[in-house]
């Protein structure tokens, strides 16, 4: 079982820019990808971004590609979403998310094995 814990979260003015970090416990060869998604108020839960552990592939959602920019820090156990030129649409509670193995598809939030506690943006206009 792997243990997510997500910060970063926070208010920030249409425009502004905001990194969201997710640690995972020390069993990261449980992992295969970790994945962000979020969930704005009255929606479901949204893809955002996916890394796998290994290699240089990268996904994203259409609505944040060329603004957000996912990373890892495999020493530190750590995922990263650096989000720019951020948007009121971007409004949402973002969630951490680890799959164990590879998945059908990075975008279906069902995949996924393991969740952080999630972490709430607020972008103002």
């Amino acid at each position: 079982q792997v243990q997510l814990v997500e910060s970063g979260g926070g208010l920030v003015q249409a425009g502004g820019s905001l990194r969201l970090s997710c640690a995972a416990s020390t069993r990261t060869s449980s992992i295969y990808a970790l994945g962000w998604f979020r969930q704005a108020l009255g929606k479901g839960r949204e893809f955002v971004a996916a890394i796998p552990w290994t290699g240089r592939a990268t996904y994203y959602a259409t609505s944040v590609k060329g603004r957000f920019t996912i990373t890892r820090d495999n020493a530190k156990n750590t995922v990263y979403l650096q989000m720019n030129s951020l948007k009121p649409e971007d409004t949402a509670v973002y969630y951490c998310a680890a799959v164990r193995s590879i998945p059908d598809t990075y975008y279906y939030a069902g995949a996924y094995d393991y969740w952080g506690q999630g972490t709430q943006v607020t972008v103002s206009s």
